[in-house]
């Protein structure tokens, strides 16, 4: 089993993966910047580049074992209402 969220904040997108045997990926503008493997709890971290050229931190926090939880923070604020969630069965 797969999921995905995306978002897209200031003209980047963000793309978060969990999967049951390769682990969690963080992507931002398709570029890998973290990943790990992890099965109860995981934390990612990445940046970006905003529209005024200033780089932000991104955080990523999974949690969950049957169903999986994904809270995305960009500069230390919850940005979860952008997030949508996609399951893949694979």
């Amino acid at each position: 089993m797969k999921s995905i969220w995306t978002a897209n904040y200031e003209n980047n997108e963000i793309k978060i993966e969990n999967t049951w045997f390769n682990g969690e990926r963080l992507f931002v503008n398709g570029i890998l910047q973290d990943e790990k493997m992890g099965f109860f709890s995981s934390d990612l971290t990445g940046h970006l580049i905003n529209e005024k050229n200033e780089r932000e931190n991104i955080k990523v926090n999974l949690s969950g074992a049957f169903k999986i939880n994904c809270r995305l923070f960009i500069n230390d604020r919850k940005r979860n209402s952008s997030l949508k969630c996609v399951w893949v069965n694979k």
